[in-house]
């Protein structure tokens, strides 16, 4: 696991007729002056107004020669400050120098990624500054540029000291400073540069006033208030998530945009063609590469290019698959396209480069996607009972099934079961009684009858039609799940208070029965998808996670050992969630119109944030909670599973035991006692903002740490980095490869079962594939929600992934560097032994009759959709 980058420079100098060279390694400049080198990105953002700016190239010599030679000179300055030496004129400030300038651009093509240029620089060092703890940069530059790293050779009696920048330079902006690349806990900032300290984190607060614009780098929270436009009507009008006990929810990214006319408490929105311009602090947003692949995906939706181009394509009922051939259609051959008005007015804005990677088609015109992987080896093998049941452990939501403890099964609102479901188990239990199988731990649920309930009798009123589900299973001495029963249950069609409509369905293979089987399995796919998107990977990572980003850099200095840590696992998470918030999420969006819960989606997902607890999501305290390991100190990890062969705990513990000891490592190096963390005031900052403003509608919850030991940070940490990570690589980078074929995991239903006596029930035993795709998701926002998948599901170029960093010198202290390190060997040793269990035949569920590995939690990946691959943060 090496680190992605790791730039060698050269500097040279053109100083009138005198010309010096100043390569690294070879000592001083001839002339006792520093020596040091620059790099920067030049512009590259996408233009709304000409979307040729993302598929047009210019010939990259020619632009960064020209963008070298702007920037020399006069535009850009640079003044050191003295990290040991107070200014005689204010001696809360280190020393400043004299301003230098960046001198002409350096030829080391071949050590710089694609994009960046290299500046020599070279001056005198005041002897009053000593040593350089920081410095101001000034852009006088007509344009912003990305100023990454900034390096000085040859510091007497210091050596190199190295500035790790990463950040946007606008002209709008007078000064901004950048430190040093060392590390301090607040206490022990050297006192000239304190002041500049507490400056910087001041400036990145904000005062909560006004709309924020493009080169800002404000961080302040706000509600989820932007999900509505009321000018559209009542259809389009959602909650208000947080601020209240009826909706709680974490804190979002305050934008500042001004309200709506119609309701003064809804934040305005932008046209759909600029919602990636939505306001994120600058250094938050998308690098061009992952922007681009999202601006596909907006325009596709806004214009609903499918709907228009794919209809009268299919065979003979529009708006719905006949059969199962008829899907392969779009990953085998190809759709074939018709031009109409519609499509020749998109041509005609669209570069036809933008076109065809919009509507996935080829040179022909065929609507065309990858084959997902689990139906690339074998195309039915998804249909068996054995496969449907091996996905709650190895599939794309492992984190929900429930090893029984009880029956009835717990519920909060109705502890009842159907009487059916008791005798449909103990006819599979092979002579146990019903206490002895839940005594064994050999019975587990899929229960998402609580989180459903309450929004069904809604939900019904939509187009949507669908049950809430319980399935049993029993486990197997082989180690797979065997399903016995599915629990359907309805609302009283009379009310509430006449209870509920329940009905119990077993497994079968043929016939009338075999294909109601059928469809039993598809509704609790329904609701597992719903469950997923809108809980599992929306809630639970990408929404929990924003409050801790905004707090750190509210209160955490880039000078401190916790922000240093935990920054590369915040990477993009503000853009896509802002992305989301435009398109994904909101009233009418794309989640919307494909998951089943339709305009309740959020609702439910805030719902379910009244039982969120921050320690819980500790991977070992989650599998606990739902029975699915005893705690074991015996075990490795100190933990038995009670399914042994259950993927996605196996190679969870693996990654969370190697983060754990990462994190242990680093912390243990910058605190050496508790007392340590209770007087770091930034750090205790951090979490009291983190639990009043982030998480503020649960921060008298009285399971949140203290915070108050040196254990307490250790987990927070571990916490923090294995939902930003793993655990959203787990529950995101198999939707194409599971969840691309819908009729695996379907995200809609449209009708309930027919009733006995109807023509509709008699075609159960005719056409069962008809029968189900009569029932699940409809054609065209099939189409939508397999492109929506197969975007989440891709790892872009610029990917950096858990145990790599964006650059080698993150760092200045050398024991981190170490543990770091030991970290990445780690990791590769749990690749390794993914590969050696996933070809080991005693683990079945690892492959299943997909054949399909299980590689979810593998760290490393290639480019595109490998279903494989933990990225460091949830940038996508």
């Amino acid at each position: 696991m090496a680190d992605v980058t790791a730039t060698k420079s050269v500097a040279s100098n053109e100083n009138g007729n005198k010309k010096m060279k100043c390569e690294a390694g070879e000592g001083a400049c001839e002339d006792g002056r520093i020596r040091g080198l620059v790099v920067l990105k030049k512009k590259k953002v996408t233009d709304f107004t000409s979307f040729t700016s993302t598929v047009v190239g210019v010939g990259r010599g020619l632009v960064d020669k020209v963008m070298g030679h702007e920037l020399a000179g006069k535009d850009v300055s640079l003044q050191f400050i003295s990290a040991v030496n107070t200014d005689p004129g204010n001696e809360l400030r280190g020393k400043l120098g004299k301003p230098v300038h960046l001198e002409d651009p350096v030829n080391t093509s071949a050590c710089l990624a694609p994009g960046e240029l290299a500046f020599s620089l070279t001056h005198h060092l005041d002897e009053e500054i000593g040593v350089p703890g920081a410095f101001l940069v000034k852009n006088n530059h007509h344009s912003e540029f990305y100023l990454k790293t900034v390096t000085l050779e040859d510091v007497p009696g210091h050596g190199q000291i190295h500035f790790v920048c990463n950040s946007w330079v606008y002209p709008a902006q007078h000064y901004r400073i950048f430190f040093a690349n060392k590390t301090y806990l607040p206490s022990e900032t050297p006192a000239p540069l304190s002041k500049y300290r507490e400056e910087e984190l001041e400036n990145l607060r904000g005062d909560g006033t006004g709309e924020r614009q493009e080169w800002e780098r404000v961080y302040d929270y706000a509600y989820y208030n932007d999900l509505s436009e009321p000018h559209k009507g009542p259809k389009y009008v959602r909650p208000i998530l947080g601020g209240s006990t009826d909706h709680p929810y974490p804190r979002r990214g305050r934008t500042g945009r001004p309200p709506t006319k119609e309701d003064p408490n809804v934040e305005s929105r932008l046209p759909i063609l600029q919602s990636l311009s939505i306001y994120v602090p600058r250094d938050e947003r998308f690098s061009h590469i992952k922007f681009s692949d999202l601006l596909a995906f907006a325009v596709k939706s806004v214009a609903h290019f499918l709907i228009p181009a794919a209809e009268g394509q299919f065979d003979r009922t529009p708006g719905e698959f006949d059969n199962f051939q008829e899907i392969l259609k779009i990953y085998e051959g190809g759709i074939k396209l018709q031009k109409n008005q519609f499509i020749e007015r998109i041509m005609e804005d669209i570069p036809s480069e933008l076109l065809r990677e919009l509507l996935r088609t080829d040179s022909d015109g065929f609507l065309k996607f990858p084959t997902p992987q689990v139906i690339k080896e074998d195309k039915s093998a998804w249909r068996t009972d054995e496969e449907f049941a091996r996905e709650m452990l190895a599939g794309v939501d492992p984190i929900v099934i429930c090893c029984l403890k009880e029956f009835p099964s717990k519920s909060k609102l109705n502890p009842e079961n159907n009487p059916d479901m008791r005798v449909y188990i103990e006819e599979n239990l092979g002579g146990r009684t019903l206490d002895e199988a839940i005594e064994e731990k050999k019975l587990f649920i899929l229960d998402h009858y609580d989180t459903l309930m309450p929004f069904l009798r809604g939900i019904n009123t939509t187009s949507t039609k669908t049950y809430a589900t319980r399935t049993l299973l029993c486990l197997k001495e082989d180690g797979t799940l065997k399903p016995l029963a599915i629990e359907l249950i309805l609302p009283h069609p009379d009310g509430d208070e006449f209870g509920e409509i329940s009905k119990v369905h077993k497994p079968a293979k043929d016939g009338i029965e075999g294909t109601i089987w059928d469809l039993a399995k598809a509704y609790v796919s329904v609701n597992d998808s719903g469950y997923h998107q809108l809980i599992s990977h929306w809630l639970k990572t990408h929404a929990v996670i924003e409050p801790f980003i905004i707090a750190t850099n509210r209160q955490l200095s880039v000078l401190h050992p916790i922000h240093k840590l935990l920054h590369p696992h915040f990477r993009d998470t503000m853009s896509i969630n802002g992305f989301a918030r435009q398109i994904l999420i909101s009233a009418g969006g794309a989640l919307e119109m494909t998951v089943f819960p339709a305009k309740f989606s959020l609702e439910m997902s805030c719902a379910a944030y009244k039982d969120w607890a921050f320690p819980e999501q500790a991977l070992p305290a989650d599998l606990i909670k739902r029975g699915m390991a005893v705690e074991d100190a015996n075990s490795r990890h100190g933990l038995r599973l009670v399914i042994e062969d259950y993927p996605f705990a196996v190679d969870g513990l693996e990654i969370w035991s190697a983060i754990e000891t990462w994190v242990r490592d680093y912390c243990s190096f910058y605190y050496k006692n508790d007392e340590m963390v209770q007087e770091d005031t930034e750090l205790q900052s951090w979490w009291k903002e983190l639990r009043e403003e982030g998480h503020g509608d649960l921060k008298d919850k009285p399971w949140w740490p203290k915070m108050q030991s040196l254990d307490e940070l250790i987990q927070t940490c571990t916490i923090i980095i294995w939902v930003a990570s793993a655990l959203h690589a787990a529950i995101n980078f198999g939707q194409y490869p599971y969840g691309g074929y819908l009729p695996n995991r379907p995200a809609m239903s449209r009708r309930l079962i027919p009733e006995e006596g109807t023509p509709e029930y008699e075609e159960l035993g005719t056409n069962r594939e008809k029968a189900l795709l009569k029932t699940i998701t409809p054609q065209l926002l099939s189409l939508l929600g397999i492109s929506l998948v197969e975007i989440l599901s891709k790892h872009s170029p610029d990917e950096v992934y858990l145990g790599q960093r964006d650059t080698p010198d993150w760092t200045g202290d050398e024991a981190p560097l170490q543990a770091f390190k030991k970290f990445g060997k780690r990791l590769e040793e749990i690749e390794q032994r993914i590969i050696d269990m996933n070809s080991d035949g005693r683990w079945r569920n690892r492959v299943g009759p997909v054949k399909m590995p299980y590689t979810l939690l593998y760290p490393s990946s290639e480019v595109g959709l490998t279903g494989k691959g933990i990225p460091n943060s949830i940038s996508i």
